[in-house]
């Protein structure tokens, strides 16, 4: 007997939302379907690991590796989901899980902790999507901020390697994919709060402490901190018991990742090429699937005002995702929607997320006939 679940109800509330902010009403519902359906999330075992098993012998470490969880789903077309820096994919989607489980399995991609290493995510990213293929729909890539230059760079090095990418479709939210998106080449000072966090880590001929990790730390919980004070938009979407955990795992996080993981991570973003770089065109299309862009209203207080990644992607978008559309996600009823805030303006996000899983779904009823 399927379990109960109120989702049908809350996705028809979300397409009321532009004209009856019902928030309260919403959060009532969902939290119900905690209840009674609560979250299992379960570390996934690969069955296909060649790439991975060959980067590590070409010399990445173990701690590199990126842990995979799963949650079982209701549909066929299963949801990898790439975080940002902070906080990690499961905190990320706190509030759209149960969106994604519609659709199929959601598997949470969480960076490790002391280390990290963008060929050995590339691989194992490779090795998820031919299992997941090969048992189901392909899958939707769904990332977020630095989860998105992530995927990025994996369709890349797919396309240098004329290598199909067997997916249905990727979302990027507030894409994140080079350093200059964050801080200006040159900056003596950068202009937002993230740039400061990184700006210490870039310099080659400088030493990392850890006091410089700690004033990261700082900034990072600061950064979540700032809207979480916003007690008002909270009570209307999680509940205390909600809130709780969420603000746990996000401060577990922050708190575990250490100064070689800190490291590794910005190294990371400093050896990928702004998309506006000869070696894009020359790649282009990076993939026929469809993809959905969206940037919030207000992104200064982590992108730079010069960002080549969202410069290039809103001058031209098709030409790297052929089947792609770009929005700019704006709140009507309140603050303005910011940087990757998946959690405190979900319902800014939700309805063209929801929009694009109906289109993917719709054409692959299309092609099956």
């Amino acid at each position: 007997m399927p379990a109960l679940s109120f989702s049908p109800a809350l996705s028809l509330l979300a397409a009321f939302h532009r004209v009856s902010p019902i928030r309260p009403l919403r959060t009532f519902i969902r939290s119900a379907d905690e209840k009674l359906n609560p979250p299992r999330q379960h570390p996934h075992v690969p069955l296909v690991r060649r790439a991975q098993d060959r980067v590590v012998a070409g010399g990445a470490g173990l701690h590199q590796l990126t842990t995979v969880l799963r949650e079982k789903g209701r549909g066929r077309t299963p949801t990898i989901v790439l975080g940002g820096f902070i906080p990690e994919s499961t905190e990320q989607v706190f509030l759209l899980r149960r969106f994604f489980l519609r659709s199929g399995d959601l598997y949470y991609l969480n960076y490790p902790r002391s280390g990290f290493s963008v060929d050995l995510l590339c691989a194992q990213l490779d090795d998820l999507v031919e299992e997941l293929s090969r048992r189901a729909q392909p899958p939707i890539i769904f990332t977020v901020s630095f989860g998105s230059g992530l995927l990025l760079e994996w369709l890349k090095r797919a396309r240098e390697a004329s290598r199909e990418t067997a997916i249905s479709g990727v979302v990027m939210i507030s894409p994140v994919a080079c350093v200059a998106d964050l801080i200006a080449p040159n900056a003596s000072k950068p202009s937002t709060l993230l740039g400061r966090a990184l700006k210490p880590y870039l310099d080659p001929h400088t030493a990392v402490r850890e006091e410089t990790v700690q004033k990261s730390r700082v900034i990072f919980a600061r950064m979540f901190e700032a809207g979480a004070q916003n007690r008002t938009s909270l009570r209307s979407l999680m509940t205390p018991a909600e809130l709780n955990r969420l603000h746990a795992g996000v401060m577990s996080a922050i708190r575990a990742i250490d100064g070689c993981g800190a490291r590794e991570r910005v190294r990371s973003i400093c050896t990928m090429a702004p998309l506006s770089s000869e070696i894009w065109s020359k790649l282009s299309p990076l993939t026929a699937a469809p993809a959905l862009i969206l940037y919030a209203e207000s992104e200064e207080t982590v992108l730079d005002a010069a960002s080549p990644t969202r410069r290039e992607l809103e001058r031209a978008h098709g030409v790297f995702l052929p089947n792609s559309r770009l929005q700019i996600v704006r709140n009507p009823f309140g603050p303005p929607v910011q940087h990757a805030s998946l959690i405190f303006h979900v319902f800014d996000f939700l309805p063209p997320i929801s929009a694009f899983y109906q289109r993917s779904k719709v054409s692959k009823l299309k092609t099956a006939a």
